[in-house]
């Protein structure tokens, strides 16, 4: 009785507040900010504090105080603005979105056929997209249930409501993906999450961090066009969307050589527009060496992520220098 009374409330709550136009959504966000920013005691500001910290040491501390507040309130207008969206039509989320850069790439990788992979990072708010992309595409996506039933059906039913066809974040969700892609079909991966087994240790920010290399195994082994997206609000309660193409670097080498294509495209992203990345997501503590990162008291943690970076750096350059070897060794026109 009690789990019913629950669900029922937690669908009454969601209704409410996905119903609301996406200016109260934003005003309560930045009044919710407003108090986080002032008192400075949530343990997400830290956190968000030091990815910021490791991510732009270049930057002075004043700086990354402006973006570590500006940052906390975008984070949390999108939240509010995604029930918005999920609450919303599909037209009424497509006449959101004011302007679109890069268009054509969109038109030109689809007319190809051979398939598109979409890579949206946790920037802005990726999910307004959606609407404008099923205009044009069915998307295969990967998808993680939520844990509460009633939350889960209602993101499942907005996602749906777009014609993409979810599949299982697993070995039979990805044969899934394959087979769509190879039909000239398309899907939408987010490439900065750290996976939940194992991955490869590939430097982000000068970091090696655990990795998932599927994003470029899908691009390598289907030869599927990649395109990079993102949306920005705007002030005029919409959004700007991007559409950016990656380097055709990407289906040379390994899936981890790819990968690095992917951070290092999320790295000029976030260099761009540092305060519209969802800095709250502890990524750096996916090292070997950094599990307890967002525990340790904040000078000795900057300590630690020096020590690992410097050793990054000295491994890159004796992996250089080897190649450099190796050439010698084996071309007498080198010396």
């Amino acid at each position: 009785m009690t789990d019913k009374t629950s669900k029922t409330m937690t669908d009454r709550v969601l209704q409410f507040v996905s119903r609301q136009p996406i200016q109260i959504s934003r005003m309560i966000a930045r009044s919710l900010a407003g108090l986080v920013n002032v008192l400075k005691i949530s343990k997400t500001s830290q956190t968000i504090r030091l990815n910021l910290e490791i991510a732009l040491p270049e930057l002075s501390e004043s700086q990354r105080e402006q973006i570590n507040q500006q940052a906390i309130r975008n984070e949390l207008i999108s939240y509010f603005e995604f029930f918005s969206i999920w609450g919303s039509e599909s037209q009424k989320n497509i006449s959101r979105i004011h302007s679109i850069t890069g268009e054509q790439y969109l038109h030109d990788a689809l007319a190809e056929q051979k398939g598109l992979v979409l890579i949206v990072p946790h920037f802005g708010t990726w999910e307004v997209m959606n609407a404008w992309l099923a205009q044009f595409t069915q998307m295969t996506i990967l998808y993680k249930p939520v844990k509460n039933p009633s939350a889960d059906n209602f993101v499942r039913s907005a996602r749906s409501r777009e014609k993409a066809h979810l599949v299982p974040t697993d070995e039979t969700g990805v044969r899934q993906i394959f087979k769509a892609l190879k039909q000239g079909g398309t899907t939408v991966i987010l490439p900065d999450h750290t996976p939940n087994v194992g991955g490869e240790l590939i430097p982000l920010f000068g970091l090696p961090l655990e990795s998932s290399n599927l994003s470029a195994k899908l691009i390598q082994k289907t030869k599927a066009k990649a395109l990079l997206l993102y949306a920005i609000r705007n002030d005029t309660h919409g959004f700007d969307m991007y559409i950016e193409p990656i380097s055709d670097e990407i289906y040379q080498g390994t899936a981890n050589d790819g990968t690095r294509i992917i951070h290092h495209e999320i790295e000029n992203l976030i260099q761009r527009f540092p305060e519209h990345y969802h800095w709250s997501y502890k990524r750096f503590k996916a090292n070997p060496a950094l599990r307890n990162l967002y525990n340790l008291p904040h000078e000795q943690a900057m300590q630690l992520v020096t020590e690992i970076r410097q050793q990054q750096t000295n491994d890159s350059a004796n992996a250089a220098d080897h190649d450099k070897n190796a050439i010698a060794l084996f071309d007498p026109e080198s010396e």
